[in-house]
């Protein structure tokens, strides 16, 4: 028996049978997800989570089922979605149309009993359609802010490539802040505030790319990918007798504003050992000197694995992180911050494989 198997198997001794059934579906997902890993629960000198973690946990498996009802596969990136809504970041789909990237986002948003809008962007989008402008009122002969869609919990952007520079510019400071400048005049948006923004990879007719320093503000950019044969026909089981757009009506509300904040709280608390914080920084500083790499990540993308990790150990039940929740979300935060050789682009390289090369170069921790 290899030592790996030694591990888990006296993990899987040590491992207390959880009480709740809700929390032994979460773990039986997530356990698919990382059949390959082991849990470093004993190593790290923790046995079980607390209560605390086993709601959230039983919490975000609850957002899993409402998704479920409407979306079919795509578990990633409910999981992702989740972890970037309770790391505070921001999320960029990509994916051709029709993978269910803004359903999720709707049915997510539903799920979430808190504010939501949707902005359509296109060419001839103004930045005053986005965070509002000043309406004359005549009865005092004066200036009113009336606030824009942006003023929100989700913010929805369909298409974030469409609109011009000026308009993207716009939501610099309101997604790195929180807040919007109007007339010498500061706007804070209300709590939770995320941006979840989609773009279509193939058709770039019409498209502006997004400068470096806005897709920096993204915590995450998720690859949304077509679903394999199975999901497929599930599909079609599913709407064979329904012609009708799905009603988002059913979707039960599941987190409040406050339950929220309180897992943010709880998610500062969770634990991450001195040499995994080695172990992010390796990741992003062999970003920076690798040779099919043109411009790495920076300082932000260690923070953002920081974050995102911590905030998936706390959704998988668990008050201490593991390099296999490390090693989960570095591929959706680096794939956006990193500009390739042009030696590199013409061989048909693409950024997660250089990050799955690094992955593997790098030792992991145990």
């Amino acid at each position: 028996m290899s030592n790996e198997e030694e591990i888990q198997d006296a993990h899987n001794q040590d491992q207390p049978q959880l009480e709740n059934d809700a929390m032994s579906e979460s773990k039986q997902h997530l356990d698919s997800e990382n059949d390959q890993s082991t849990s470093p629960g004993a190593a790290f000198g923790f046995e079980r989570p607390n209560a605390d973690l086993i709601w959230v946990a039983e919490k975000v498996n609850h957002v899993r089922s409402e998704l479920g009802k409407f979306v079919i596969g795509q578990t990633q990136m409910v999981d992702l979605l989740m972890t970037g809504i309770l790391a505070n970041g921001h999320v960029l789909l990509e994916g051709v149309p029709g993978v269910a990237k803004t359903l999720a986002s709707k049915v997510l948003a539903k799920a979430l009993d808190i504010d939501f809008s949707r902005i359509q962007f296109t060419p001839d989008l103004m930045p005053s359609d986005v965070l509002g402008t000043s309406v004359f009122n005549m009865k005092d002969a004066s200036f009113n802010f009336r606030k824009g869609p942006i003023f929100s919990n989700i913010v929805l952007i369909d298409e974030i490539n469409r609109a011009p520079a000026k308009t993207q510019a716009a939501l610099f400071e309101v997604m790195e802040e929180r807040q919007i400048t109007y007339d010498g005049i500061h706007y804070n948006m209300e709590f939770p505030f995320l941006v979840i923004a989609t773009m279509n990879p193939i058709e770039q007719e019409g498209t502006y790319n997004l400068p470096e320093a806005q897709l920096d503000r993204f915590l995450f950019k998720i690859k949304v990918n077509y679903p394999v044969l199975e999901q497929e026909t599930e599909i079609l089981k599913r709407y064979k007798n329904n012609i009708k757009t799905p009603s988002l009506e059913a979707v039960e509300k599941v987190f409040t504003a406050t339950d929220i904040q309180r897992i943010q709280g709880l998610i500062e608390g969770i634990v991450i050992e001195d040499h995994l914080l080695d172990y992010i920084a390796h990741i992003t500083i062999k970003t920076r000197n690798h040779g099919k790499i043109y411009l790495g990540g920076s300082p932000r993308a260690s923070l953002s694995m920081l974050k995102a990790s911590k905030a998936l150990a706390a959704i998988r039940g668990r008050d201490f992180v593991t390099p296999e929740d490390i090693q989960f979300v570095a591929p959706h935060v680096l794939n956006h911050r990193l500009i390739l050789t042009p030696e590199a682009e013409m061989e048909g390289i693409r950024p997660e494989d250089v990050i799955a090369e690094i992955i593997q170069l790098i030792e992991v921790p145990r």
